[in-house]
């Protein structure tokens, strides 16, 4: 991950905070096979404490998926990891993120990229996780509350990140990729769902490949295969 040098830097946490984001980072993140050390540096400055729902604070940095209103979830930091190596967001990067969710790997994102467009089809989500973003100095990350099936996607972004699965593929997404763009997805309708990593690599072709095994909620009013009944 090549970190975008131009962003501000987080003021300095409390070093009980600072200890809990460094045994996050060894004990979960690093474990998990996410070994590029300007990922583990991201995700030690950026505090995942302060995205969180306050009821949760307590375990904020736990190896948890944290549960968010409507449903949702904030993905497990292990997670965040392996989704932030697999797309090795650049500093001249566009980055599209669809489920915002807390806000969190958006800020991450936005520590490594020149610009984040984010989206959550839940308002309430959207105006909490922006607040955050602008607490912590993120100019250069943009939330607002859409619905991801309903737009047309004529930007083409060198990243694209899924933070809710798609039952059944969908290749609108891979279509806004720039050539040379990544594209994270979760695929599969459960109990077990892939991580898949796509790019671009000419006009016309994609390659792909599954990196891990996860779930995670569906995006809402994602298409689903059909069911058969007997």
């Amino acid at each position: 991950m090549r970190q975008n040098k131009s962003n501000p830097e987080y003021v300095v946490t409390p070093m009980s905070t600072e200890f809990a984001l460094d045994q996050m980072v060894m004990q979960q993140v690093r474990a998990w096979d996410v070994l590029d050390e300007r990922v583990l540096e991201v995700m030690r400055r950026v505090p995942r404490g302060q995205f969180v729902p306050p009821s949760y604070r307590e375990v904020a940095y736990a190896d948890t998926a944290i549960p968010l209103p409507h449903g949702q979830h904030m993905l497990a930091p292990k997670v965040v990891g392996r989704i932030l190596q697999a797309l090795d967001p650049a500093p001249l990067d566009s980055v599209l993120e669809v489920g915002t969710g807390s806000g969190y790997l958006t800020a991450c994102l936005a520590s490594c990229a020149r610009q984040v467009q984010s989206i959550d089809i839940h308002e309430d989500l959207a105006a909490a996780a922006a607040a955050r973003l602008a607490a912590n100095g993120l100019a250069n990350a943009q939330v607002r509350a859409a619905d991801a099936f309903a737009l047309e996607l004529k930007h083409y972004y060198n990243v694209i990140v899924l933070t809710g699965s798609l039952p059944r593929y969908d290749e609108r997404f891979q279509q806004a990729l720039e050539p040379g763009g990544r594209l994270f997805a979760i695929v599969g309708d459960g109990p077990v769902m892939a991580a898949r990593l796509v790019q671009r690599v000419a006009a016309n072709r994609w390659t792909s490949i599954d990196l891990f095994e996860t779930w995670v909620e569906p995006l809402v009013h994602a298409a689903r295969p059909p069911r058969f009944v007997f």
